[in-house]
């Protein structure tokens, strides 16, 4: 986990400067409602990728590969499919892509090199199942996709750098609470959350929760107190304010809160989520080594009876 973080800007900075498969993509997809879908991290780039193309002016959601798959909703011969998975062996998002194509549906599998059936790829199989840079890799394809479709994310080339100064930076000095730990952000940044609650939840074996802030307000925060902390990632944007409120509040009631924000004021809420994907990163890696847990195997022998 720790070898594939450190890489990241420069898997970034190879990603970036090779537009032409997005093209190629964008292309199919254009004037599409589109469904973006994955399982786990992949679902979270999903929700925060369906953000950036909404920004292009498409309509776009996120929904998770085993909805599409049992339940709905699914896209349609009208719709789009972008379809999100690192290694493209996962059950339901390889039977979501498999029966998109076969309905003729136009479809866009973003995933890692050599992965089957990727139409984009963004970085080499990851050794770790933590998956970091490939996540990171997913969501710069996802920015460059909306990107070309339209939409104003700020600049794509200053994200290499601002995550190379997260990586370069001093540690996040979370300490491991007493008993709870939750996370939280606003806009594209509560899946920032979520993804940080994975991570440490994968890595270090604690119990963690990721929200959106009204969320967290309404009712899961009223749990948290002295023995308990709470890692705030503001990004900025119209949610900031409150996500700052709900902080001072929470803090007041005894709980330990920790604030993130994406580093460079004018970087934009859209492009934040990279910095402070990073930071939560380095929390869940900082806690394993703490706690002494192995962040590179996250399958229990217990999983090997479940088709995964």
């Amino acid at each position: 986990m720790a070898a594939t973080m450190e890489r990241q800007p420069e898997d970034l900075e190879r990603i970036l400067a090779d537009r032409a498969p997005v093209e190629t993509a964008a292309a199919r997809i254009a004037g599409r409602r589109v469904f973006v879908v994955g399982t786990g991290t992949s679902f979270h780039a999903a929700n925060q990728g369906a953000y950036f193309l909404r920004l292009a002016g498409v309509d776009a959601l996120a929904v998770s590969a085993a909805d599409a798959a049992l339940h709905g909703p699914a896209p349609t011969r009208a719709d789009a499919l972008v379809l999100l998975s690192h290694r493209g062996t996962k059950r339901y998002t390889s039977e979501v892509v498999e029966w998109a194509r076969a309905e003729g549906i136009p479809t866009v599998a973003i995933g890692g090199i050599g992965a089957p059936g990727a139409d984009v790829e963004t970085v080499e199989q990851e050794k770790a199942g933590t998956f970091t840079a490939s996540h990171l890799g997913a969501l710069a394809r996802l920015a460059q996709l909306a990107a070309s479709l339209g939409a104003d994310l700020g600049e794509l080339g200053r994200v290499p750098g601002a995550v190379a100064a997260v990586l370069d930076g001093p540690s996040p000095d979370v300490e491991v609470p007493e008993r709870g730990l939750d996370f939280v952000g606003a806009g594209p940044n509560a899946w920032t959350a979520a993804e940080g609650a994975l991570k440490v939840r994968e890595a270090a074996h604690l119990f963690t929760a990721g929200w959106a802030t009204e969320q967290l307000l309404h009712g899961p925060a009223w749990a948290l107190g002295s023995r308990d902390a709470l890692v705030s990632l503001d990004g900025g944007g119209p949610g900031a304010e409150r996500l700052g409120e709900l902080g001072d509040a929470i803090e007041k009631r005894g709980a330990r809160v920790y604030r993130f924000a994406a580093g460079a004021p004018d970087l934009g809420e859209a492009l934040s989520v990279f910095p402070l994907t990073v930071v939560v990163q380095r929390i869940a890696l900082d806690f394993a080594t703490e706690l002494g847990t192995d962040p590179d195997n996250v399958r229990p022998p217990e999983w090997d009876v479940i088709g995964l």
